[in-house]
């Protein structure tokens, strides 16, 4: 982008953000995702699916909510593990600690679900994310929705939206901190304060976690996380929200991209900051103003020098920088009007990407950079309703224009409708779209050649689900059927009609069409049960340019490390409020994956597997006085030592046990 261009979008910007706010300063509703007395909430409330406090029962989409008391009783320490529960989505890790781990959203490619913290999008430019260094440390809670959700977050958001919410804290200050260890010389550190008064609520935390690896040399892995939430209430109709998180992480590698193990010095490190200001003011009782401000920057390297002085054939050295930065302002108001709320905001966002490479070898320097910039701005408009006749409605539309993709135009709608004694249908209907990045864009380099004129990838999709509640909702039954259609996906073109032509061309499709199963119980006091089955069919519509049986999209064929059936029983069991025990048995069914120890590289079919994981926390005292409280933990994740892959030539961890103590007050 030019210099001229940047400024002016810099000064729109300002000039915008400046007017809301001085408009906020003079204006009053509940506040949207405002703290709640418990004796109201009679049921979740979810924010992430409309961008409105809604009990679950309004929302069309499908939506699941995991708890931070649920995440520690069940020993999970990573986004990537809890997610692993969530009916709909396949986790993928690269083998050790820190390796590239990506979540599969109902079929959809692994940069289709745009994962949020506080409102940042932690997702690169182009919607890739990898969420190794994601841990739930300081985290209050975890809204997955799955399905389009493009008309509210824009690109990015095609198969779903993961937002994870930093934790306020409550009454007076509370201070913790916990020490935990275990296999493969795995040690965490962490740390936190928490408390409010009158007019303030304030968290913060902070953990190190260190590990060896499973390999034998070059396998450790270090990861640092700060982070903080401090929200102000100066009055009953203003809320202002400063949340920060950074992330300092440091990945060692011995593998090459099959698997093998050959490297001993190889390695990348990443820094990443997100930070986020959200103001919100209501006026009168009919209508709210909010300001999203939000800032994601990344440094990232990864370092593999040459071995030693034998080390040269092929290429034998590869170093690599980058800075991306994505920064953006929302916003929007919210009018109260007869039994609906209309909601309008305007979205805008400045991506920027620093990067250079080197490559060395026998065939000699090869290097490429990149120092460039785009901006979009996004309008978009909603309209929920609230229950009429058991009824609501919930329909949006969403116009993006780029300055290097144009204008897009994505909606959604969707009702839901109570009947009976406890029983709930819902439907709803979308397009979405992911943006180009900026590599494909821009990139010029020996072996490749942005194509600046690429259009988004984009999705078309529809669900159609089913609640019911038994026995005054001890007993909880879902089922949601959906179809996703995939069209103008970006593939490399090796030999383009003329030489200097762009390589990144929109020709491939591909579609998914499922069924996703919950039950969960209550039954028995201090006893949950819960079973997720999730039936996942992938098709290549169109191969595009890939040919051959053994290529990346095969006509007709399944989508690579998607597995078509997937299901898992999960137990958890409270004795007083002294401790729990927790066990998760997940099943994964076989997926196609393609095998790089080969050349060229071929398709095979991975196994299916079966994994246990098992928790237990005690409170050996609780907390009195002066006197904090002391908790033993222990984790056991893949009880029966199943040797399994989830990527080819990277095996998965074998039996690992976790042990912990906690100091609180």
């Amino acid at each position: 982008m030019a210099d001229g261009k940047r400024s002016l979008l810099g000064w729109r910007v300002a000039l915008l953000s400046a007017a809301l706010l001085s408009a906020l300063s003079i204006a009053h509703p509940v506040l949207e995702g405002q703290v709640q007395p418990d004796t109201a909430v009679l049921e979740p409330v979810v924010v992430t699916a409309t961008r409105l406090a809604l009990p679950l029962s309004a929302i069309p989409a499908t939506v699941s909510v995991l708890y931070r008391a649920e995440l520690d009783a069940r020993g999970v320490r990573t986004i990537a593990q809890a997610l692993r529960s969530i009916p709909g989505l396949s986790v993928v890790e690269t083998g050790s600690y820190g390796s590239a781990t990506s979540v599969f959203v109902r079929g959809g490619e692994s940069d289709y679900v745009k994962v949020l913290v506080d409102g940042v999008p932690l997702n690169s430019p182009g919607g890739s994310i990898d969420l190794a260094d994601l841990t739930i440390d300081n985290v209050e809670r975890i809204e997955v929705v799955r399905g389009a959700t493009s008309v509210l977050y824009g690109s990015d958001a095609v198969a779903g939206v993961v937002q994870i919410f930093t934790r306020r804290g409550k009454g007076p200050l509370k201070l913790g901190a916990g020490v935990r260890g275990g296999t493969y010389a795995s040690l965490v550190l962490d740390g936190n304060l928490s408390g409010a008064t009158r007019a303030i609520q304030y968290g913060f935390g902070f953990s190190r976690s260190t590990t060896k690896g499973v390999y034998a040399f070059n396998s450790d892995y270090e990861n640092v996380v700060l982070s903080g939430s401090v929200s102000a209430q100066p009055d009953r109709s203003t809320e202002a929200v400063l949340s920060a998180r950074f992330i300092d992480s440091e990945f060692h590698f011995p593998t090459d991209a099959s698997g093998v193990v050959v490297d001993r010095n190889s390695f990348q490190s990443q820094q990443r900051a997100v930070a986020s200001i959200d103001i919100g003011r209501s006026f009168g009782d009919w209508i709210e103003g909010r300001v999203l401000l939000a800032l994601n920057h990344v440094d990232a390297g990864i370092d593999d020098g040459q071995d030693d002085t034998s080390d040269t054939l092929g290429f034998f050295a590869f170093d690599s920088e980058a800075a991306v930065e994505r920064r953006s302002v929302d916003v929007r108001s919210n009018v109260h009007l007869l039994k609906m709320v209309l909601t309008a905001g305007v979205q805008i966002e400045n991506q920027s990407e620093r990067s250079t490479s080197e490559s060395v070898g026998q065939y000699g320097l090869f290097a490429d950079s990149i120092s460039v910039a785009r901006s979009s701005w996004g309008y978009y408009a909603q309209v929920q309703t609230e229950a009429i006749g058991g009824v609501t409605v919930n329909t949006g539309i969403r116009l993006d224009d780029s300055n290097t993709f144009g204008t897009f135009v994505t909606y959604r709608a969707g009702a839901t409708a109570a009947f009976g004694s406890g029983s709930r249908l819902r439907g709803s209907v979308g397009k979405a779209f992911k943006e180009p990045t900026i590599y494909e864009n821009f990139v010029t380099s020996p072996f490749a050649v942005g194509n600046p004129n690429l259009e988004p990838e984009r999705s078309r999709s529809w669900e159609l689900g089913v609640e019911q509640a038994l026995l005054s909702g001890l007993v909880r039954l879902a089922a949601t059927y959906f179809s996703q259609r995939f069209e103008g996906l970006i593939q490399y073109n090796a030999l383009p009609a003329n030489p200097g032509e762009p390589n990144y061309v929109n020709v491939a499709a591909a579609k998914a069409t499922g069924l996703e199963l919950e039950a969960r119980t209550h039954l028995m006091p201090r006893v949950a049960i819960g079973g997720r089955y999730s039936l996942v069919n992938t098709e290549v519509a169109d191969a595009g340019l890939d040919t051959g049986p053994d290529a990346g999209f095969v006509q007709g064929e399944r989508l690579l490390r998607r597995p078509t059936h997937q299901w898992g029983l999960d137990a958890l069991l409270r004795y007083g409020e002294r401790g729990s025990l927790a066990l998760n048995i997940a099943y994964v069914g076989s997926r196609e994956d393609r095998d790089f120890s080969v050349i060229p590289a071929r398709r095979i079919e991975l196994s299916d597997y079966l994994k246990i994981d098992a928790a237990g926390e005690f409170a050996v005292t609780r907390s009195s006085g002066s006197r904090p409280s002391v908790t033993l933990s222990a984790r056991l994740e893949n009880v029966l030592n199943v040797t399994y892959q989830e990527v080819v030539g990277f095996p998965a961890r074998g039996r690992t046990v976790t042990v912990g103590v906690r100091l609180g007050t």
